[in-house]
């Protein structure tokens, strides 16, 4: 599969796969800063335009396994095309969207494209490429992921400011249309075709495994702005026995000689769950930050949506330099980046942290402490994901794909949920920068946290960087 990588262009290869990513993660978070736009345009309900954001979020989280699983029966190429053409036709219908309703089914058919597309980028590295480019590549990749949530914010403040022709907030979607014809052109010539493999998908486990991340990701996504109502902890107690039931009934497909939706040797891998657990805590921080520091910075002290946006631009450039840095490394420093990533990462958030409690609030040195963070998690979430990935052979490269993807999603909701409704509730006692103090002292305890976890991941026999 490396082969392919060069005889397509290594280059031109990685570019198409972590172009699906960037612009997916886009508008993961390119709504958050158009919804007050879409208010004054769109006759809404404060619910109907809470599912602005998360019907694509919803959609995208529901279905990555599923995407996965259809990328290694079908092939990583025309699912992927088949998730592009889906996202960039879904993105067209929201920029032109008549009412709110509208809006809302474009965004879960938005949501659903990308599900279909992002697998394919995680599971495209792993297939076609080996060694040391392989450890650059997940280092884009792991860029792509932070970058595109904060370019999100970024781009949105700046197009919705700009009110292109009149148009207010629709260019944050229309732009995705000419990005998509573009890239369906590249996807086309790069990708490699490959074989179907046999087998089919299996529909129960499908069912039961997407119900139980909608009564996950549905409440921690609405909840937070309807006050946390009945419905969504009924929700959340309903998805631990959903859960079961899917574990139940995979193991079942499994014993009966079938193929599980997700490979249980995938699970069993003790190094590859501890690092799933670090992941998803560094990455529970990430998007609970982008949305406290939202909030802090424009609620707290009136700065604007561009500011809040370019806030994080130190981090996600710190970030950046992880990926480079580490194919540097010794074969014995990489196998410790993954706990001195996260050590590194809670390092950020103290100095964060500290320098609230001391009477700073905002300028060069919030930005400066931003980037120590930013970095600390480039160096864990690179490595982190090129442990999972060199711990089992390539047939589970798609496997793998979906549940780092999904963990990362449901980690992410749960990180803003708690951590919003952490913020807005200690308001009531503390002054804004007290209450982002306290928030950042909780992140830098998860980080600690993550360390240990990744600590040990790396301490099993059975991982190899």
């Amino acid at each position: 599969m490396a082969n392919e990588a060069r005889r397509y262009g290594e280059g031109w290869l990685l570019g198409v796969l972590l172009a699906g990513q960037f612009i997916a993660n886009v508008d993961t978070a390119i709504v958050n800063i158009a919804v007050p736009s879409i208010a004054e345009d769109l006759p809404a309900s404060p619910g109907q335009l809470a599912l602005v954001g998360a019907g694509y979020l919803v959609a995208y989280a529901v279905l990555l396994v599923t995407g996965a699983r259809l990328g290694s029966l079908i092939g990583a190429r025309p699912v992927f095309l088949g998730g592009l053409l889906g996202f960039t036709v879904a993105s067209l219908a929201c920029g032109l969207a008549p009412g709110i309703g509208w809006l809302v089914v474009a965004r879960v058919a938005q949501g659903a494209g990308a599900a279909l597309m992002v697998p394919q980028v995680l599971s495209g590295i792993q297939r076609y490429f080996s060694g040391p480019s392989r450890v650059r590549a997940l280092g884009y990749y792991a860029l792509a992921l932070s970058g595109g949530a904060v370019a999100g914010q970024v781009l949105g403040g700046l197009l919705i400011s700009a009110n292109l022709f009149g148009a207010g907030w629709r260019p944050i979607f229309l732009l995705n249309v000419p990005i998509g014809v573009l890239l369906l052109v590249a996807a086309r010539r790069v990708l490699p075709a490959e074989a179907r493999a046999p087998g089919r998908i299996d529909p129960c486990g499908v069912g039961l495994l997407s119900a139980s991340v909608l009564l996950v990701i549905l409440p921690l996504a609405l909840g937070p702005d309807q006050g946390w109502p009945p419905w969504a902890w009924l929700c959340l107690a309903v998805s631990v026995p959903a859960i079961g039931c899917f574990a139940l009934v995979e193991r079942r497909v499994a014993a009966q000689g079938g193929r599980p939706l997700v490979a249980p040797a995938l699970l069993r891998h003790v190094g590859v769950r501890l690092a799933l657990v670090a992941h998803g805590l560094t990455t529970l921080t990430y998007f609970a930050l982008l949305f406290v520091v939202a909030l802090y910075l424009q609620q707290g002290l009136g700065m604007s949506p561009a500011y809040s946006g370019l806030a994080m631009v130190s981090w996600v450039a710190a970030f950046g330099l992880a990926g480079p840095l580490l194919p540097r490394l010794p074969a014995r420093h990489l196998r410790r980046a993954p706990w001195v990533g996260c050590l590194i990462l809670a390092c950020g958030y103290t100095a964060i942290w500290v320098y609230l409690l001391a009477g700073g609030r905002t300028g060069p040195a919030l930005f400066v402490l931003l980037g120590v963070g930013g970095f600390g998690l480039g160096i864990s979430s690179n490595s982190l994901i090129g442990t999972m990935t060199s711990a089992l052979p390539r047939r589970y490269a798609a496997d793998l794909s979906g549940v780092i993807s999904m963990n990362a999603q449901l980690s992410g909701a749960l990180g803003v949920a708690v951590a919003s409704t952490g913020y807005v509730s200690l308001l009531a006692g503390l002054s804004a920068a007290d209450a982002f103090a306290a928030v950042l002292a909780g992140f830098a305890l998860l980080a600690v946290l993550a360390a240990v976890a990744a600590r040990r991941a790396t301490s099993q026999r059975d991982v190899a960087l």
